[in-house]
C-alpha cells in the first residue's frame, strides 16, 4: 500500500483549512444541492446548461472536501524551535536583502499546504525556501530560480 504524504503545516494553517471544510460541508454542499434542483425543475437535461454548470461545481466541492480531509488526517504540525533564532526553519520569518542592491523581503515559510504568495508565505518545496532552510543570520545564498540564479543574504530570522 502507498505511503500517505505528510503536510507540515501551523496550526492556525491547519485550523483555516478545517474552517474551510466546515464551510464546505455545512453552506457550500447544500447550495450546490440547490442549484441542482432547481436545474433539474428546467426540464430537459440534456441541453440544461445550468444543471451542467452545478453538477460541475459539485464535483469540484467533492473533490475539495476530500483533499481537504486527505490534508488534515495526514497533517504534522509544525513545531515552534524557540531555541535557535537564527537559523531557517519550517514555520519562522526569513527577511533577505537580493544583492547586490536589492529591497528587503520578508516570507515565511510554510508546507505546500498553506502556502500563499500574496500573503508572503512560501512552500518550503519551493526553491527559495529549499534554499534558505538550514542557513543562519548573515549567510550569502545563491538561489537558483526558473528566471535564473539570484544571491540574498539572510537580515532576520524571526
Amino acid at each position: 500500500m502507498a505511503e500517505e504524504k505528510v503536510f507540515p503545516m501551523t496550526k492556525a494553517g491547519k485550523e483555516k483549512l478545517e474552517q474551510e471544510l466546515e464551510y464546505l460541508k455545512t453552506v457550500k454542499r447544500k447550495e450546490v444541492v440547490e442549484r441542482i434542483k432547481v436545474a433539474r425543475s428546467f426540464g430537459d437535461l440534456s441541453e440544461n446548461s445550468e444543471y451542467d454548470s452545478a453538477k460541475e461545481e459539485q464535483a469540484f466541492v467533492e473533490g475539495r472536501i476530500t483533499t481537504l480531509e486527505n490534508m488534515i488526517r495526514n497533517a504534522k504540525i509544525i513545531e515552534e524551535d524557540t531555541e535557535n533564532k537564527t537559523t531557517v526553519s519550517l514555520g519562522k520569518s526569513v527577511t533577505f536583502i537580493e544583492l547586490p542592491d536589492g529591497e528587503e523581503e520578508t516570507y515565511t515559510i510554510v508546507g505546500s499546504a498553506e502556502a500563499d504568495p500574496f500573503e508572503g508565505k512560501i512552500s518550503n518545496d519551493s526553491p527559495m525556501a529549499k534554499s534558505l532552510l538550514g542557513r543562519q543570520v548573515g549567510e550569502e545564498v545563491v538561489v537558483q530560480t526558473p528566471g535564473g540564479d539570484m544571491t540574498v543574504k539572510i537580515v532576520r530570522v524571526d
